[in-house]
């Protein structure tokens, strides 16, 4: 595992330091205290404070670049992350590309913007970064990138035009590398002891998680912690992963290990801890985004929510929901503070466990990741800057309702 000291030196550079409290006005919620159980992982202590930023863009145009820098600027510069270095940027191309939302385009619902992708490289470039890669893992397909984007009718080359030395890659498979890289869990984890994963994730010098802002069907929200749950290969951790080694190709989607212990990853790979650890999603999910995050933590995290969808992480068809214009962009220094904001400005408190939404069903991947010592989940333990969270709120259980009740549901 690579040790993740630029994270550490960005956060003293943008004068984070223990005891900092929230200066905005009040939230429309009461945080809750935080929740009883025995942790299970034991390395909370070493979790440090966040520098999370808000800002506010109603749309993808002229404003978006000059709004994301001045952000980047009040987490203490990006030069002082990444110049000269290489970055690695996992963005998000959740589910069958062709499961949109009515006729709302997938980039404005739920996927990473193109203009978002690329207003960031921009940046990075800007800020002297060496080699920018964008990567995700598209499922079930060992397709370019390109190909992916192309799909939707973007223009990739206006993305690797955004900044010298841009490559994509599809980390879904072995891909451009020799081998995979393993990274193993601190402290030796509880679903898991370690993760196999494409080369890129442990090829570069700085990581950034750059995600939408969403729910989940599963895990109740999903953002930048749970945008990491994708950098797993599906040719190990896939429906059709090899038995003993990985498979060639990618195919099927990530349940069949992840969501439900159908069957185990390949045999080349570190297995389950206890074979019979919980099969219920709502029990394993947020305990292996957490170790995920954990075993190479995110020097930033970047949450889109210009434009997004409310409801669940893609069309299920059944569930109410709706694309929606929030106007906001999350940033910050680590996944669970950054992830910590963004529940706020949703609506939600990021104290909030199992039995209370959004975690209906689900245990917290915000808790276990600050058990990991990832980051500090509790608002007024972080610094949080820019536009205040009451000014930025955007009510996703509201818009839930709202649809139930036109719908004679309630």
């Amino acid at each position: 595992m690579k040790k993740d000291f630029s994270r550490r030196e960005w956060l003293v550079g943008a004068g984070a330091a223990a005891g900092y409290l929230l200066t905005r006005p009040a939230l429309s919620f009461a945080q809750t205290t935080l929740p009883g159980p025995t942790p299970e992982y034991g390395l909370g202590a070493n979790a440090r404070p966040g520098r999370v930023t808000v800002g506010k863009c109603m749309d993808y145009g002229p404003n978006l670049i000059p709004t994301l820098e001045k952000m980047f600027d009040e987490l203490g510069g990006l030069g002082k992350l990444v110049k000269g270095k290489t970055v690695a940027m996992k963005v998000n191309f959740i589910g069958v590309r062709w499961q949109r939302l009515g006729t709302a385009p997938m980039e404005e619902t739920f996927w990473s913007h193109p203009r978002m992708i690329g207003a960031t490289v921009h940046l990075l470039g800007k800020a002297g970064a060496r080699r920018i890669r964008v990567l995700e893992g598209p499922w079930s397909t060992a397709e370019t990138l390109e190909e992916v984007m192309l799909a939707q009718n973007w223009r990739p080359e206006d993305i690797l035009n955004a900044a010298p030395n841009v490559e994509f890659e599809n980390t879904n498979y072995l891909g451009q590398g020799e081998k995979y890289s393993r990274f193993m869990v601190p402290g030796g984890g509880v679903v898991f002891p370690g993760y196999d994963r494409n080369h890129s994730y442990e090829d570069c010098d700085v990581f950034i998680s750059n995600a939408k802002l969403k729910e989940h069907a599963a895990t109740g929200v999903t953002l930048s912690m749970k945008n990491i749950y994708g950098t797993t290969p599906i040719t190990i951790y896939g429906e059709g992963a090899g038995i003993d080694e990985p498979a060639i190709r990618p195919q099927g989607g990530r349940g069949g290990v992840f969501h439900f212990a159908r069957r185990a990853p390949s045999k080349s790979a570190p297995q389950q801890i206890d074979p019979n650890f919980s099969k219920d999603q709502g029990v394993r999910l947020p305990r292996i985004i957490a170790e995920l995050n954990a075993v190479r933590p995110a020097d930033l995290a970047i949450i889109d929510g210009i434009k997004t969808a409310t409801g669940a992480e893609t069309n299920y068809g059944s569930r109410p929901q709706a694309a929606v214009n929030p106007g906001v962009i999350i940033a910050g220094t680590n996944t669970v503070a950054t992830d910590a904001v963004a529940m706020a400005v949703m609506g939600f408190d990021p104290l909030a466990d199992r039995g209370t939404p959004p975690f209906a069903n689900s245990d917290s991947m915000l808790r276990f990741g600050e058990e990991l010592g990832v980051g500090l989940r509790d608002l007024k333990r972080n610094e949080v800057v820019g536009v205040p969270i009451a000014e930025a709120r955007f009510d996703f259980t509201a818009v839930r309702e709202r649809i139930l009740r036109e719908a004679g549901k309630t």
